[in-house]
């Protein structure tokens, strides 16, 4: 997918995901590229938990949600940042009425980031779902956990190696779905650069690598193939005991 000639660069994409070593799969990812604006593109990931399907019609809602929002937003009349809000709320609320017809208890987290033509990127997160930025090989930015260790860490108690062993990983502070209106951190950056790559991704994956780990794989290798490896690196450090993995890759590159 290509943005006009006269901004100079181009974004290429891949996802990928994998059932891991569960019996479902509950995650859910897309690359969506807007039908009417040239360079403008999203990417989201969801991780659905509860149930045996609880879990999947979640995380299917926030896909449905934010494509039906994405493919209808205009830039003249919305802010990126108030569509990433907006599909945080709506898939919240679409969840929790699914929940109530179907007697399950699903959640789901959400990561989603837009790019803009003007070289901006919007993201938003609620859960253990991560977005990474990188310029090269080096992390620029990523979005931090709501979850019980990132609060631990924050707070000074635990380093993030300790967190990752934690045998509390998994408790989220944060998702969609809940009783409470979910917790949702937005962010706006600017001035993305050719070589910059931004990646969406459920706890699946990002479990197994350090972030010079990512960022070396995402420099060095086209967004598909990249994709390819973090998957298959991540099955084999999990050693048969992997949860389901996604991850939605956008680089940008030069038009030549």
């Amino acid at each position: 997918m290509s943005s006009p000639s006269s901004v100079g660069f181009r974004l290429s994409a891949a996802t990928g995901t994998h059932r891991g070593d569960r019996a479902y799969q509950q995650d859910q990812v897309a690359v969506i590229a807007h039908p009417r604006i040239k360079g403008c593109v999203m990417a989201v990931v969801a991780d659905g938990m509860g149930g045996k399907s609880g879990g999947r019609k979640a995380a299917d809602q926030v896909i449905l949600t934010a494509r039906q929002l994405f493919e209808r937003y205009s830039p003249e009349d919305e802010l990126p940042t108030e569509l990433l809000s907006q599909i945080v709320s709506e898939a919240h609320l679409m969840i929790k009425l699914t929940a109530i017809s179907a007697e399950e208890e699903p959640h789901s987290t959400v990561a989603a980031f837009v790019v803009t033509n003007d070289r901006c990127a919007h993201w938003i997160h609620s859960g253990d779902s991560r977005i990474y930025w990188f310029r090269g090989a080096r992390l620029v930015q990523r979005t931090m956990d709501h979850s019980y260790v990132q609060r631990l860490v924050d707070e000074g108690q635990l380093t993030e190696a300790e967190a990752s062993s934690h045998p509390q990983s998994n408790l989220l502070t944060a998702c969609l779905g809940t009783v409470q209106d979910p917790t949702a951190t937005s962010e706006r950056f600017e001035g993305l650069e050719v070589g910059d790559s931004l990646m969406c991704c459920s706890d699946g994956l990002w479990h197994y690598f350090t972030p010079q780990e990512l960022g070396s794989v995402l420099y060095s290798l086209p967004p598909r193939e990249a994709a390819e490896l973090l998957l298959s690196k991540a099955r084999q450090r999990a050693r048969g005991g992997g949860d389901n993995l996604s991850l939605a890759i956008i680089k940008v590159e030069n038009l030549d």
